[in-house]
């Protein structure tokens, strides 16, 4: 497995087409990089899982959920997600996106 990771040869996945897609970027078994595109009405619905997470917003804004706690958060901010916490966002901008990092990486997201 190489250490590079081009944005020109990685597909882009739909999530739900018109709404959310993404882009596994660099990974190995510890950490995963994850490129999120929400376009308008996109929703990241609630889910949890077992790895930790860091979403960093590169574009637009969201309304993003981590447990009981609701935030907007917009270009520069960013949201830690513990293990096996109920989370999820939507945009509320025309398009945004996200960086998500995880820990260890996310092996459903591989094909």
């Amino acid at each position: 497995m190489t250490n590079f990771f081009y944005d020109k040869d990685i597909e882009l996945e739909v999530l739900e087409d018109g709404k959310n897609y993404r882009k596994v970027k660099a990974h190995k078994g510890g950490l995963m990089f994850v490129e999120v595109i929400f376009e308008n009405g996109g929703v990241g619905k609630p889910h949890t899982h077992e790895h930790e997470q860091a979403s960093y917003c590169i574009e637009g804004e969201f309304e993003y959920t981590v447990g009981d706690e609701t935030r907007i958060v917009g270009v520069g901010d960013s949201v830690y997600i513990p293990p096996n916490i109920i989370h999820g966002c939507k945009v509320l901008s025309d398009r945004g996106v996200l960086i998500d990092v995880f820990s260890p990486q996310r092996e459903d997201f591989l094909k």
